[in-house]
């Protein structure tokens, strides 16, 4: 089907040479799952008009659909369950505890729920970084809940962590199952919606040679090696140094947090192309300490974002640009009064460089800012429509800023993933939620009171 947004206000996130810059009323023409032009006016004939579904676009401010760089979706029947808890009770309650009586069918439900959730907050693309999958059906179950919700996905497959038994190999001597990411790429080859990455240990919670072969599969299969740094104390100290002179290292690589990262070490790796991903409300809540985005923004580099933990926070995104811009201003400021005795003259960051994290960034760190991340003829027609006019969003002076610093869960009026409409008017499209509720309830309560919880 063809559609023609007409005379919405639009940020296209198109900042650079030669890019279609914000228009403050404008159309977008998408035919199929791609932007075909955006231009002030669009003139269209009456065969054209023929089969064109019309949006009347006034009163909604349209931006490129939000980009979630990094969740554990398989928690989302634990919503608010580790809210209280630090890092190190999440490891032993988490990790060690609830993840361990999960099935697959837990995590087909958790997963698809927590997509659809992620559409209806106007999240277009979903990085699912899976690591409580400890058998090839948990796999299956959880992918074929992102497919099934029709959400754009990265699958990050993992590998869980619980306590070794006695006579057990501790997980972190256990290098990644790479013939199952081979399965799982062989079997979702082709699937335009879906890319398959690996979600690996080390060297931060694996052993040295854990990390080099996981970190040399990731090279071979042409796969994003994503993983955790920060936390508790680092399995392998010099992991990074071997890893670096191996050779493994580039713009596959994205490290989630980046906290336990000495300066150097950050500026050799943003020189290498490497990505980070923060997920500041998690961070800060749990002990990891401050996101690491003003040490970037030095380098003249920048995160994605991602929610991390619905088990303790919002899967909203926009929530995480106002609290990533927030903290990392907070940090400024104090910064400069410690030196100037003084407020500073004017904000560190822009409204526009936050919303850039959770669109731009978010593309960037996937490998797909030549498809998602912004709106431009030949993309992707991923994109979320707000309902400006509502009363929290009235009146409108500048409509980066009433994304980033007023828009709630409330004004996302419609979203849209490769041409196709996953939520309009409020509601998302051809979903049935009451028996996925119920079965995620279900799940939930079965998994709390496994361990009294």
């Amino acid at each position: 089907m063809s559609i023609l947004i007409k005379g919405a206000s639009i940020i296209t996130m198109e900042d650079g040479a030669g890019g279609q810059g914000d228009l403050p009323v404008g159309d977008i023409l998408i035919e199929g799952e791609r932007i075909t032009k955006i231009a002030a006016h669009i003139e269209m004939d009456d065969d054209d008009i023929q089969g064109l579904q019309v949006i009347h676009g006034a009163g909604y401010i349209v931006i490129p659909g939000l980009i979630n760089a990094h969740m554990h979706t398989w928690q989302t029947a634990l919503r608010g369950v580790a809210a209280n808890w630090t890092l190190l009770e999440y490891f032993q309650k988490m990790h060690a505890g609830l993840a361990t009586v999960f099935t697959p069918e837990d995590l087909h439900i958790a997963t698809l729920v927590g997509s659809l959730n992620q559409l209806n907050c106007g999240t277009t693309t979903l990085g699912d970084w899976c690591h409580n999958n400890p058998t090839p059906a948990h796999n299956d179950a959880a992918i074929s809940g992102l497919l099934e919700s029709g959400i754009r996905a990265a699958f990050f497959h993992g590998t869980p962590k619980p306590d070794p038994k006695p006579g057990q190999t501790p997980f972190w001597e256990v290098p990644h199952p790479r013939a199952e990411v081979e399965r799982l790429l062989k079997l979702h080859a082709g699937k335009p919606l879906l890319d398959v990455h690996m979600a690996v240990l080390g060297p931060h919670y694996s052993t040295l040679d854990v990390a080099l072969h996981d970190f040399r599969a990731a090279k071979e299969l042409g796969l994003i090696a994503s993983l955790h740094q920060g936390g508790g104390a680092a399995r392998t100290p010099d992991g990074w140094d071997v890893l670096e002179r191996e050779g493994l290292l580039g713009s596959h690589i994205n490290i989630v947090h980046g906290h336990a990262l000495s300066d150097e070490q950050l500026k050799r790796f943003v020189d290498l192309g490497m990505s980070f991903s923060a997920a500041a409300e998690s961070e800060m809540s749990q002990g990891h300490g401050h996101p690491i985005t003003g040490r970037l923004r030095k380098l003249g580099a920048a995160p994605s974002l991602g929610v991390d933990l619905e088990s303790v926070m919002s899967g909203d995104m926009l929530s995480q640009a106002r609290v990533a811009l927030g903290v990392q201003r907070s940090l400024d400021n104090v910064a400069y009064r410690a030196e100037h005795g003084t407020i500073p003259p004017t904000s560190t960051i822009t409204t526009r460089e936050a919303l850039s994290w959770v669109t731009v960034e978010g593309a960037r760190m996937l490998g797909q800012l030549d498809r998602i991340g912004t709106l431009k003829a030949g993309k992707q027609a991923d994109l979320v429509m707000i309902r400006a006019s509502d009363l929290n969003m009235q009146p409108v002076h500048d409509a980066v800023s009433s994304v980033v610093m007023q828009t709630s869960l409330a004004n996302i009026d419609s979203v849209m993933v490769a041409g196709e409409w996953k939520k309009r008017s409020g509601q998302l499209v051809n979903v049935d939620l009451a028996p996925k509720l119920a079965k995620l309830k279900a799940s939930g309560e079965k998994i709390v009171a496994a361990l009294n919880l």
